[in-house]
């Protein structure tokens, strides 16, 4: 049992005062007390706000950052990027792997997430085989968690096909090849380790319809994420070869409801983004990504009006910073409608979008409710109050300035699953997984 104490915390009734909060053996809250004294905890110097879970994660494209930011004067969007990227994962074998995500793991506690759902899909070697254990690329993803302290949630991905039409693979995805029965291998390897795992299906057009129904089969329960409607050209592919949209497709395929997220989900019409909101999945959105690909920009004002839930991930990693995630999706809105709230919103909408990504972050990682509560991970964020983003400010403007005025960090001290992964703004082992980070970018870029 870990037991904190904070001068005062966001808790989902409103701000408190002398708060101690007490987390189990398996990471999760099992006491809060207000107004409590201080014997027995550790006295945590800031103000506590819960952590975000990060919905979406591809840890190795944190390599990639900014290695493809530019052109031969072509088209160049989402899909030559993407062919890219193949050329960069054909040398990264697992201790790459393990060396990129425990650097990109440190990265997200210190921008705000307490967990992370892993959506791994690089499974084989680079000639397409299979290592001699099936898991050994999703156990480098594990010991890089392990390393930098994040909570984490492993979605081994069922990857089958390279086309609406069922075509076969292209040579370069030969390392995504993953069928139902090995995601379900895999997941069984890491959860006899006391890996916390779920099901992942890269997309429609990468998952037919008989590996849908046969993975859904052998995952009756838990977590469920899938990429959608991410590209127009996407949502074009899927209308000429099924006469659907991508989300019209999965509704029709799936029995979607809370236990999925449905990743990107940006080109929906009004009435997918109704029956999105309508079902209790989760919209797991990528702000910083879709900005950086020219993806386009969620409805976040359908999804409002409906009441649907939405998480933030970090997908390629561009940014690992949580507040401007946020930033960017309400941003993209306001630019858009040319004004700054939504109708029929009242209140702090810092406040307001931190606390919705934490809910629905939660449900998106399989855990059945967030934020500083009974029950919840214990992933807490203890803000410095006199750093200068936050100078002066108190109660729900604390959050509205963490969002939308964010000079400089003022996160310093990050607990993940009730262990204090982060103080005064350093890492234990950041340098040298910062260092051991540089060799292999030497290697791969060289």
């Amino acid at each position: 049992m870990a037991a904190f104490w904070f001068h005062s915390a966001r808790l989902p009734t409103g701000w408190a005062q002398g708060v101690r909060i007490e987390a189990d053996s398996h990471g999760l809250i099992a006491k809060i007390e207000t107004h409590a004294d201080r014997d027995g905890a550790e006295v945590i110097s800031g103000v506590a706000v819960p952590a975000l879970a990060n919905v979406h994660s591809h840890a190795f494209q944190r390599a990639m950052a900014g290695l493809a930011e530019f052109s031969d004067g072509g088209r160049d969007d989402f899909w030559s990027w993407r062919e890219r990227m193949y050329a960069f994962l054909q040398r990264l074998d697992p201790d790459d792997i393990e060396a990129i995500a425990a650097q990109t793991y440190v990265e997200m506690l210190k921008g705000g997430y307490g967990s992370v759902a892993e959506f791994h899909y690089v499974h084989r070697d680079p000639s397409g085989d299979w290592y001699s254990d099936k898991a050994a690329t999703a156990r480098a993803i594990v010991r890089g968690a392990q390393t930098a302290g994040l909570g984490l949630l492993v979605l081994p991905v069922v990857y089958l096909t390279s086309g609406f039409d069922g075509a076969a693979l292209k040579p370069r995805q030969m390392r995504f090849d993953c069928a139902p029965q090995d995601v379900a291998d895999i997941r069984s390897a890491l959860e006899k380790d006391g890996v916390r795992t779920g099901l992942s299906l890269h997309s429609l057009r990468a998952a037919p319809e008989s590996a849908v129904v046969e993975a859904l089969a052998l995952s009756p329960s838990g977590p469920v994420h899938i990429h959608v409607a991410e590209q127009i050209g996407e949502v074009e592919a899927c209308l000429a070869q099924t006469g659907r949209r991508p989300v019209e497709r999965l509704f029709d395929l799936a029995p979607v409801d809370d236990r999925w997220c449905l990743i990107h989900a940006t080109h929906m019409t009004p009435e997918e983004t109704k029956r999105v909101s309508l079902s209790g999945a989760v919209a797991g959105l990528c702000p910083s990504t879709e900005g950086n690909l020219g993806d386009g920009l969620f409805d976040l004002p359908g999804l409002e009006a409906h009441g649907g839930r939405f998480g933030i991930g970090t997908d390629s990693h561009v940014s690992l910073n949580a507040p401007e995630e946020l930033r960017w999706l309400d941003y993209g809105w306001r630019i858009q409608q040319r004004r700054r709230f939504a109708e029929g919103r009242a209140g702090h909408r810092g406040a307001d979008l931190w606390l919705r990504a934490v809910e629905g972050g939660a449900r998106a990682l399989g855990e059945s409710k967030g934020g500083l509560q009974l029950g919840a991970r214990a992933d807490i964020l203890a803000l410095d109050a006199n750093h200068p983003t936050l100078a002066g400010r108190s109660g729900d403007l604390i959050l509205d300035a963490l969002v939308f005025c964010h000079q400089g960090n003022p996160i310093r001290t990050v607990i993940s699953g009730g262990v204090a992964a982060v103080r005064d703004g350093r890492h234990p082992h950041e340098a040298a997984i910062a260092k051991r980070y540089a060799q292999t970018l030497s290697k791969l870029v060289a």
